[in-house]
């Protein structure tokens, strides 16, 4: 590869904190809350302008769309994302589940209060670029933004990026999955002009089964009801709307008064890395252009989408998996699916899987311990992670990388993160007894 040499140079401090999160999505957020709610100076990074992540960029309403009656949850952030959500009216009932739809423009206000209540220092349109080392130690970030190239060190920092991007460029081992094994990406997107009445009654003279997308289920699971879409994408195949060569799964999610269907997620784009940009451009455009057709198929087939106009595209490409971490543990598939239980728990999370074609609803009260070993990446001190990017194997990611998960995640993440700022250890050395403590009095269920 060709290569030019860049001169030295002093890069300036823009801050300093106690603790830096990178990363705004469901475990950015929940790790900057946490850290900042037990008294530590806190900084919250996002490369976007906004905070939320897969909520608010790639327009994912549906946090917790698997949660049905007997399902056990954590509690803690998690859950008040929903609540927020609700009492500033940015969300509405989900119909195949007991969760909600999350309003995913509204919720970049919700994100904005959350962290203005809680004194984190917001810092937006700014992306990492390196770490500063000292040793095997991370003391702090190298940034770049319209503002130059900065440094802001840290004590801790909490990669919360998705794709362990810190953790790369800190020299932290990682796995990265390629070629087919890569989870498709997708361009979500949001049309208006259905006619709601008219669809939801053709849902119920042709509703879908949980069987009829997920592949390996539970099997008492089969016939739960699931807001899937097949008939009129196997129709414009056939006419040739669809090449039959892409995968296309349209699964509709919030719908409201004026005729809006906020969110379907329908295109699934192969062989997308994630880190790398040349994908990361081919997933934009080729997701936009599979998004139109999958609109075509539906003005022509789907009853009340006949008159369905574009809205709104997601912002960024929606990311499955990338890079994770090889930590101090590595939770399993029989972990997730086995009730596993950990002494250094931080949070708890239902048996509840959608990945690799096994999808898993926790209707029965079934639920794992998360180990804080999976947030803790071999080698770098005083760094950890947390959301999809934690360490496990190839179907814990299927429970893992989910949005609620992520959240446990970095609540652990972030109390431990500031306890050990407060105690002057390393996070590999923090007391898990004190962790585990401050996390029940945020709400969290531990065990």
């Amino acid at each position: 590869m060709k290569t030019i040499r860049e001169p030295s140079r002093d890069v300036p401090v823009m801050a300093e904190t106690d603790v830096l999160v990178v990363g705004s999505g469901p475990g950015g957020l929940a790790a900057a809350l946490a850290a900042a709610r037990e008294g530590v100076d806190t900084m919250l990074v996002e490369r976007y302008g906004c905070f939320g992540g897969n909520i608010t960029q790639a327009q994912v309403e549906t946090i917790s769309w698997y949660r049905h009656e007997k399902t056990v949850e954590a509690g803690g952030i998690g859950v008040e994302f929903e609540k927020r959500a609700k009492e500033m009216g940015g969300s509405r009932k989900n119909r195949e589940s007991d969760g909600e739809y999350l309003n995913t423009e509204l919720f970049k206000c919700v994100a904005d209060k959350l962290t203005e209540e809680a004194c984190i220092v917001p810092l937006l349109h700014c992306l990492a670029v390196d770490t500063v080392m000292q040793g095997d130690t991370v003391k702090g970030l190298i940034v770049e933004s319209k503002s130059g190239r900065q440094a802001i060190l840290a004590k801790r920092v909490i990669d919360a990026s998705g794709d362990a991007d810190i953790a790369h460029h800190a020299g932290a081992p990682y796995r990265k999955a390629s070629g087919d094994e890569l989870m498709s990406a997708t361009v979500s997107f949001g049309c208006g002009g259905v006619d709601v009445k008219r669809f939801l009654e053709y849902v119920e003279l042709n509703p879908a089964r949980l069987a009829d997308w997920a592949g390996a289920t539970s099997g008492q699971q089969d016939d739960l009801f699931t807001p899937y879409l097949d008939e009129p994408i196997k129709k414009a195949k056939q006419e040739g709307l669809i090449p039959q060569n892409i995968r296309v799964e349209v699964i509709w999610h919030s719908l409201t008064e004026n005729g809006d269907a906020t969110h379907i997620n329908a295109v699934r784009i192969r062989g997308i890395d994630p880190t790398n940009v040349w994908d990361l451009t081919r997933g934009e455009i080729e997701g936009r252009k599979q998004a139109m057709s999958v609109l075509k198929a539906l003005k022509k087939y789907a009853p009340g989408f006949e008159n369905a106009v574009l809205r709104t595209f997601g912002s960024s490409l929606g990311v499955r998996a990338s890079r994770k971490i090889i930590g101090e543990y590595n939770i399993t598939e029989h972990d997730v699916r086995n009730q596993a239980c950990f002494e250094d728990s931080i949070g708890i999370f239902p048996e509840f899987l959608d990945a690799y074609n096994i999808v898993i609803i926790p209707t029965s009260g079934r639920y794992f311990q998360v180990p804080y070993g999976i947030t803790v990446p071999q080698k770098v001190e005083n760094l950890l992670v947390s959301g999809r990017c934690v360490a496990g194997d190839r179907i814990s990611h299927a429970a893992t990388r989910q949005m609620m998960c992520c959240a446990v995640t970095g609540q652990g993440a972030g109390v431990a993160a500031a306890i050990s700022v407060k105690h002057n250890v390393t996070c590999r050395e923090v007391n898990i007894k004190a962790v585990q403590k401050a996390l029940e009095k945020q709400g969290v269920r531990i065990a």
